[in-house]
């Protein structure tokens, strides 16, 4: 197909000069670093010397939960990283190299799991069907059903069932990152990172800190998962 059939066919509804959604962020953009530089001229170049954060925040890939901003942190304070339904898988790369990253490298003093109710994934892993490509990602939130049935199936009202899912995902994945070397030898010699769970309610906007007792999970983990000797 020749270059010039791309460069001039356009759906027969469209505008040349309607401004569509893409191009609406770079206006955005640009009135946004404009704004940063009339509060701080310096503002562009402090951010691009380095990070420095001392959070690192495991979340979900939902769009209506922006790290940042439920926070109320700017730029440069959160290390993020996100997928479907905030997993902390010890065989995912990606989140093993955030984590050993964000401890050994930023020097992070606090890692944040943040689930929040009415998570997508969360209610995709509670239904008992064949979800294709999904399958193996959704197994590791079913894997958590089948660690707290008793309780769960003991929940009769389907919402409360589902929100309590959620609350003992994040709890699950906080311990996933308290089995990895990097977070225990860390806090062994530094005596930091902690590990937090939290749940992001959408309803109201309020952040709900599980209250993950951090030293006491460590200690009764590394029964089985101590790896601070090299």
């Amino acid at each position: 197909m020749s270059r010039g059939f791309f460069s001039t066919v356009r759906p027969a509804h469209a505008s040349v000069e309607a401004v569509t959604p893409y191009d609406k962020i770079f206006e955005n953009n640009q009135r946004w670093a404009e704004e940063q530089l009339r509060s701080d001229p310096d503002y562009f170049t402090n951010l691009s010397r380095s990070q420095q954060p001392d959070f690192l925040y495991i979340g979900c890939s939902d769009s209506r939960v922006p790290a940042n901003q439920i926070m109320g942190l700017a730029p440069g304070d959160v290390f993020v990283h996100r997928n479907v339904a905030n997993l902390v898988n010890n065989v995912d790369l990606n989140v093993m190299s955030v984590i050993n990253y964000g401890v050994r490298q930023l020097d992070v003093k606090h890692i944040i799991v943040c689930g929040h109710y009415g998570c997508g994934g969360v209610q995709a892993a509670m239904q008992p069907k064949d979800l294709g490509i999904l399958n193996p990602w959704l197994r590791n939130i079913r894997d958590v059903y089948r660690f707290h049935k008793q309780e769960l199936d003991g929940i009769r009202d389907a919402t409360q069932r589902f929100d309590r899912l959620v609350e003992l995902n994040v709890l699950e994945q906080s311990i996933n990152i308290i089995k990895t070397a990097a977070v225990q030898k860390s806090f062994l010699t530094r005596g930091f990172p902690t590990v937090h769970s939290w749940v992001f309610d959408m309803r109201n906007g309020i952040i709900k800190d599980l209250k993950l007792d951090f030293v006491q999970t460590l200690h009764n983990i590394q029964e089985v998962y101590d790896l601070t000797q090299d």
